[in-house]
């Protein structure tokens, strides 16, 4: 899965993987607001890949290793590579999508959860589900702005989710992964505590940070279309994900529209955009 390095960005560099960063933002709105009732996976897929197409990008999912769609888009008790296709989304459905972009060679990466027709549609659980995941991704962002180590930052997501939400499962399957000119690099980016803390966190490193959380246990099964991974018990799931550069001055989320600012105010953190 991932490149044999970890890959260091000049300032320049990490400026056009924010350009990459924003028009996956923007593909994921558009997604965002496909997903209505009645609609399709398949539409929901298109409107991303419109977005994409327009800003004169490339889909860095579409073709990765054969897998068919812009966007990955997952439902209820699938956790993640979810395909999309002609299943309808009802009211009430939770529902993640992931998806990035290549510009000028640099990748952007980033996934959220929502709920069709609205969180007033949504069950208490769900919500607490979502909003448990979103904020251990936070928690993760913030420890990168001051880590040492690459490992500092699966322990904040650990310690979050722990702390706020033990009933839920964090899954140790599927994790977060360095970034820049191939979507999956060096380092692998655990979203849990290990006794092995990872290589140093330097400037120019850019990393994807991305819990996944379940209702009920860990365990998971990949469906017969190779890709689509499900929890075993049938309990529902979320995703979050930010792609986030460390940079001579501080931190920027690349996927985020205020570089992170507004989430990271609570934890005391500060980003600081690169100048142009």
């Amino acid at each position: 899965m991932f490149g044999s390095r970890t890959e260091l960005k000049t300032e320049a560099q990490i400026r056009t993987m924010r350009r990459a960063g924003l028009v996956t933002r923007a593909a994921l709105e558009a997604a965002r607001a496909a997903c209505v009732p009645g609609a399709t996976t398949a539409e929901v897929d298109a409107a991303a890949a419109a977005v994409i197409a327009d800003a004169g990008a490339r889909s860095n999912f579409k073709g990765y290793h054969g897998f068919p769609a812009t966007a990955c888009i997952s439902i209820n008790d699938e956790i993640v590579h979810g395909i999309p296709g002609p299943r309808v989304l009802e009211t009430g459905d939770l529902v993640s999508i992931d998806c990035g972009a290549i510009v000028d060679g640099y990748h952007g990466d980033s996934a959220f959860t929502l709920c069709v027709g609205g969180w007033d549609a949504a069950s208490a659980a769900d919500r607490r589900l979502s909003e448990v995941t979103e904020e251990s991704m936070w928690a993760g962002i913030a420890a990168f702005a001051t880590a040492k180590r690459v490992g500092e930052i699966g322990a904040a997501i650990e310690d979050f989710a722990e702390r706020e939400a033990p009933d839920l499962g964090l899954l140790e399957d599927y994790t977060g992964h360095g970034i820049g000119t191939q979507m999956h690099m060096e380092p692998e980016v655990l979203n849990y505590r290990a006794r092995n803390m990872g290589p140093k966190v330097r400037p120019g490193m850019c990393l994807a940070i991305e819990p996944m959380l379940v209702a009920g246990d860990i365990a998971s099964r990949t469906l017969d279309d190779e890709w689509t991974v499900v929890t075993v018990d049938g309990k529902r799931a979320a995703h979050w994900e930010h792609t986030v550069a460390r940079h001579a001055a501080g931190i920027w989320v690349l996927t985020a529209e205020d570089g992170g600012a507004a989430r990271l105010r609570p934890y005391g953190v500060v980003p600081v955009p690169l100048e142009d």
